[in-house]
């Protein structure tokens, strides 16, 4: 009798119910996953990803049920396994890493707190002990002051932070099986190096299996055996890495690999004579405490420019769009929005002041309230900044979904049935109701998928040209810099360490820092990650344990 996989997905099939109906939405899909392996799946938003990794829980959202097929872990199936039985499976058996980690923190509770939880329910180990696996697997991930990081609430890491935190959670109880769903989204490149060696040394130690769902081809590239396709919930193509990287065989793999042009818009550059849009001189910020997070930025932002701002998680970019937009008031700056003293609290500016600045979030979980509507989400600034109702309103949110290529009928959804890359869509179509002069966007491409990310960067372009909109690009992304940026700011521990136009800045660089975030941008090329982290073994073949010490 043969040996069955660790995971096995036979013909798998689910369905959603829209309209009283009910809709398939994945068509039959079969992968086996044996023990110490990676297989990646990757494909556009909406492709039915992350789907499949909630099924190898034996979890389905709500509105869907399994249709079809079978998903056995460890010889258990889990779409007909009792409730008793899953409790045992989940969180022990598989676990699960997610994309927003700081949309699954409970607020109310320490890092520490959260991390044992699975711990103290399923296990006999006492806290102690669990709190020093914390602290080892917390060190393993980078995370600072790791004996007592633990002691934070999730609203005092950064989102990188965050999200190593729950890598952490994920692998506090050794299980047989991880699913990564986007777990370095939120991570700068020199950080994502890190947590992606962190991965493989605990599949390696562990002899674990992994799906990492993700729809970054290159990064994926780096650290599983094989990988998967997917598109509109059909497996396009699946073969070993190297394979699939020398001679993919659909169009759609192709055109993962040679990337998604973002349209040949013409847009028109900054006037570097006319006077900036936006002007911040001297800015610096802190936390309660008195703990500096801005340290002395000075940046210039005119109409039809783009400012990108880079740096590693925690460097400050984030916490700098807060300040623009009055959510953390610096403790000292000069701020001038369009030749008029920009005040530094959100509650002291005017309605049409707030109007002009918009800020669209990097978690669209957070952002997006799920108990209204997406007709309603973005219907509100319409009718507060331009007081528009019924028809015109309605017709107003169509006109702005089309443009971020959603149709009419999403207005009648609900944040939960979106994909991730919908949902970034829908936030970035409730700041343009407001018809803002200057579009913050924080890492609003970090989440979409290459087609997804090239219409959303088309977009802006286009919005800047038409609208003449100066805007703060905030990303991790250097290939994204390249292709929007006028202007890039390269920022580390709250300060600016490099600014300039992009081609000065990122073609030829000579600050040690920027070289690094160059340097550690992912090629597509398997034997990458080997030159540049010797300490990452390379796909295809399976990793022997690292030695201690």
């Amino acid at each position: 009798m043969d040996k069955m996989p660790l995971l096995k997905i036979e013909n798998l099939r689910i369905e959603v119910e829209k309209d009283k109906a009910w809709t398939e939405i994945l068509h039959g899909v079969s992968l086996e996953l044996e023990r110490g392996e990676m297989l990646g799946v990757i494909g556009e938003s909406g492709a039915g990803k992350s789907t499949i990794g909630m099924a190898a829980l034996g979890y389905v959202r709500p509105g869907g049920r399994f249709s079809g097929g079978t998903v056995h872990v460890n010889g258990v199936e889990m779409t007909s396994a009792s409730v008793a039985t899953l409790e045992k499976m989940r969180g022990m058996k598989v676990a699960y890493v997610a994309q927003s980690a700081a949309s699954y923190f409970n607020p109310a509770h320490t890092i520490g707190q959260q991390f044992a939880e699975v711990l103290l329910l399923k296990s006999s180990m006492r806290r102690a002990d669990i709190d020093r696996k914390a602290a080892t697997l917390y060190r393993e991930l980078g995370l600072p002051d790791p004996d007592r990081i633990g002691h934070r609430y999730p609203h005092q890491l950064s989102g990188g932070q965050l999200q190593r935190a729950m890598i952490a959670m994920a692998m506090a109880t050794d299980p047989d099986l991880l699913i990564f769903d986007e777990p370095t989204t939120a991570l700068d490149v020199t950080t994502q190096l890190d947590v992606l060696a962190c991965i493989k040394r605990a599949l390696a130690r562990t002899n674990t299996a992994g799906l990492y769902i993700t729809h970054d081809l290159a990064l994926v590239a780096q650290i599983v055996d094989r990988i998967m396709v997917m598109r509109h919930g059909n497996v396009v193509e699946m073969a070993p890495t190297r394979e699939i990287l020398a001679a993919p065989k659909m169009a759609y793999t192709q055109q993962l690999l040679h990337g998604f042009d973002s349209g040949d818009i013409e847009v028109s550059g900054p006037d570097m004579a006319e006077r900036a849009l936006l002007t911040i001189d001297g800015l610096s910020a802190s936390y309660g405490g008195g703990v500096k997070v801005l340290d002395d930025i000075t940046l210039h932002v005119r109409r039809r420019e783009t400012v990108a701002i880079v740096g590693e998680s925690g460097s400050g970019k984030s916490t700098l769009a807060r300040s623009i937009c009055g959510l953390l008031p610096p403790t000292l700056s000069t701020m001038v929005f369009d030749l008029q003293e920009l005040l530094p609290s959100v509650e002291m500016r005017d309605k049409d002041t707030l109007r002009r600045i918009q800020l669209v979030h990097q978690l669209p979980d957070l952002s997006l309230n799920r108990a209204h509507t997406v007709g309603k989400i973005i219907g509100r600034p319409l009718q507060f900044f331009h007081g528009l109702k019924g028809k015109a309103r309605a017709a107003r949110v169509s006109e702005l979904l089309a443009s971020l290529e959603l149709p009419a009928a999403y207005a009648n959804r609900y944040p939960d049935q979106l994909s991730g890359g919908e949902k970034q869509r829908v936030a970035i179509a409730r700041a343009l109701a407001a018809s803002p002069d200057l579009l913050i966007c924080d890492e609003v491409t970090s989440a979409l998928d290459q087609l997804v990310a090239a219409e959303v960067l088309r977009t802006i372009k286009k919005l800047k040209q038409e609208f003449g909109l100066g805007i703060i690009f905030i990303t991790h992304d250097v290939a994204t810099v390249r292709e929007i940026a006028d202007t890039v700011v390269v920022m580390r521990h709250g300060r600016i360490v490099n600014k300039g136009p992009v081609h000065e800045v990122l073609d030829a660089p000579t600050e040690p820092y920027t070289k690094s975030l160059v340097d550690a941008t992912p090629e597509l090329d398997a034997d990458w990650i080997k030159r540049v982290r010797p300490d990452i073994s390379v796909p295809g073949a399976h990793l022997q344990p690292a030695a201690d010490g």
